[in-house]
């Protein structure tokens, strides 16, 4: 893609798709068989790149092919909404980045979160000593963030945002004037105040049907014309959403996601 513009951040869309992706492994349906490429949804996340360097918003299972695609060149943070295995599997692709800076990349994250990586993951947080050799595991350190309170990434402000994912308290995160809210489906009272004067807003919308623990389309849209960004983008989508039929389908303003998508940040 060559080399971007080093005063422009910008956010890349690396994965639209649900927890099992899109095409669904075995299924024979429409969407599944498409050959529109923007029915072909990778794990949900995100990847900002700014004037200091790049990072990541979650790290699903495909995240060395979405940073191939994306030709990122150093990633040196990630910051995670929750740590279900869609958006946390990927981790492991860091190492790579780790070595090369020679330090341990800096993981953004709730305390539970911290806990269940480290569950997951529970050898790359063993005494160095005790590995085979040194490429034997990723290096990682964390840094705790708390809801409402702005942190730093690389030169670039991120405000925690806290929403429901079903019962799961999880995070979505404002940057500048876009926000990225993936698997919610509740926004407390309180949150939808943090997210007024978007100009990009980028939502989960899983399917047409309700569903006990995301957003579906009707709800999405409901909620966007709630916060009134100047755009939206519906992500986290399953093989039920067909790129095309919504597009034709979807008031003005709004448009379904697709992996690759990138949006300047202001």
């Amino acid at each position: 893609m060559g080399n971007p513009d080093p005063a422009i951040a910008e956010m890349i869309i690396m994965g639209t798709g649900t927890s099992v992706g899109v095409p669904v492994a075995g299924c024979q349906c429409a969407v599944c068989r498409s050959q529109n490429p923007r029915n072909h949804r990778t794990r949900t996340g995100v990847l900002i790149r700014g004037p200091q360097g790049e990072f990541i918003i979650d790290a699903g299972p495909e995240l060395r092919l979405q940073l191939i695609r994306e030709d990122a060149r150093l990633i040196q943070a990630a910051v995670f909404t929750h740590a279900h295995a869609d958006h946390i599997l990927g981790l492991d692709d860091l190492r790579i980045f780790g070595y090369r800076m020679n330090a341990a990349i800096p993981l953004y994250c709730e305390e539970p979160v911290e806990a269940q990586i480290r569950q997951v993951f529970s050898y790359a947080f063993t005494d160095p000593s005790t590995h085979s050799h040194q490429y034997a595991a990723p290096k990682l350190r964390f840094e705790h963030i708390v809801p409402g309170q702005s942190f730093a990434v690389l030169g670039i402000d991120l405000l925690p945002i806290r929403l429901k994912h079903g019962d799961l308290s999880i995070l979505g995160f404002r940057i500048g004037n876009s926000a990225f809210l993936t698997d919610v489906s509740t926004i407390p009272a309180e949150s939808k105040e943090l997210l007024q004067g978007l100009d990009t807003l980028i939502i989960d919308a899983l399917r047409k049907e309700p569903h006990p623990t995301h957003l579906h389309v009707d709800a999405a849209v409901k909620l966007i014309h709630q916060l009134q960004p100047r755009r939206a983008y519906l992500t986290h989508m399953s093989h039920d959403l067909d790129y095309d039929s919504l597009c034709r389908e979807l008031p003005d303003g709004i448009e379904p996601a697709y992996d690759g998508l990138k949006i300047r940040l202001s």
